[in-house]
């Protein structure tokens, strides 16, 4: 077997996690592969690189000779696609390529963007793996990453050298169920309303299976688990077959209710990362206004944020503004403020 860079950044990954569940994560693979991988650079330098003790990974002394000269061969070729694909991005022309996992606010951004002076023409790349488009942004094969990070988990890893602002520190996600469900008599749905009924994930979404799993878990329910896409999962929500999880933006299909789970259970944190603060400064108002305008429009959520201003407000009546800055004042307030034009009037 021929040497590849690639097989050096296999050996940098291991020595820098010390584990080969946490290397084979950051690179994408499987552990089982990235064994394997590592068994056959080993032969083909002669020697062991790395003990395996109850600890984790130790580099042997080849081990280090390796990776004294392996670091600086990854670093320089990560360097030159890096400033590769950067020019090449300029020569043709100013184009602002994002990368998102599912977002309700999507639409709205971008039609901000493709209105705004201080950004190029957006693109867009729609991936489930936050992880995966985190990468691409460190690898400069898109600018922006809008992702999500389940909580309880611990699959978003952030590379180094990135900038990353965040949008909302934890979002609540709702439940959807069928229209003719007997938990849509409440406003607010109890996990264990749904013990008998069988729920859909998507397994492939980084966190999803890992913390709908744990909320179930320690709720002590063990309903059945289907796999499934979440296109899959809004048809087979509408004829009563499932029940999922949902944005709290999103609104109800035909078919279909949203409630919101008691105590907000399953929550995540939305980031936006991007290779320098200046690229993050030209995209992160847009998309602040976008999330705030689907927030607007989702009646569970809007309920939501309102109850929760006029708490904070001292009982007033919802808007909690008091005639701020939108970037300063309560959700529901920031969620009024962003509404599109035409809704302006709506109650």
């Amino acid at each position: 077997m021929e040497l590849e860079v690639r097989h050096l950044r296999v050996l940098t990954a291991i020595a820098d996690h010390g584990s080969l569940h946490k290397a084979a994560r950051e690179l994408g693979m499987a552990q089982p592969s990235m064994s394997t991988q590592l068994r056959r650079i080993e032969q083909a330098l002669g020697g062991q690189l790395f003990t395996r003790e109850r600890t984790g990974c130790r580099p042997t002394p080849l081990g280090r000779v390796v990776l004294s000269r392996a670091r600086p061969l990854v670093a320089d070729m990560l360097a030159l696609v890096t400033e590769s694909r950067a020019a090449a991005a300029r020569a043709g022309g100013p184009q602002l390529r994002i990368g998102s996992t599912a977002s309700v606010a999507l639409p709205a951004w971008l039609r901000r963007l493709r209105t705004s002076e201080t950004a190029g023409e957006p693109t867009l790349q729609m991936d489930v793996s936050g992880n995966s488009l985190l990468r691409m942004v460190a690898a400069c094969q898109i600018d922006i990453a809008f992702v999500h990070e389940v909580e309880g988990t611990t699959m978003l890893n952030l590379p180094g050298g990135l900038a990353v602002r965040e949008l909302i520190a934890r979002e609540p996600q709702f439940l959807s169920l069928s229209a003719d469900h007997p938990a849509t008599a409440k406003s607010v749905v109890e996990l264990s309303d749904f013990a008998e009924d069988r729920w859909m994930v998507d397994p492939t979404v980084d966190g999803e299976w890992d913390g709908l799993s744990r909320v179930l878990r320690e709720a002590r329910l063990d309903p059945p688990l289907l796999h499934g896409d979440y296109m899959t999962a809004a048809q087979l929500v509408a004829i009563g077959e499932v029940v999922t999880v949902i944005q709290p933006t999103a609104q109800a299909r035909p078919g279909t209710a949203i409630r919101r789970i008691a105590g907000d259970p399953i929550g995540v944190r939305l980031l936006l990362a991007a290779r320098t603060e200046e690229d993050l400064d030209a995209v992160y108002g847009h998309l602040e206004e976008a999330y705030w305008e689907a927030a607007w429009q989702a009646p569970e959520y809007r309920a939501l944020l309102e109850a929760e201003d006029a708490e904070r407000s001292g009982g007033g009546d919802g808007d909690g503004d008091g005639g701020r800055d939108v970037g300063k004042a309560f959700p529901a307030a920031k969620a009024k403020a962003a509404r599109p034009p035409d809704r302006a009037s709506a109650p």
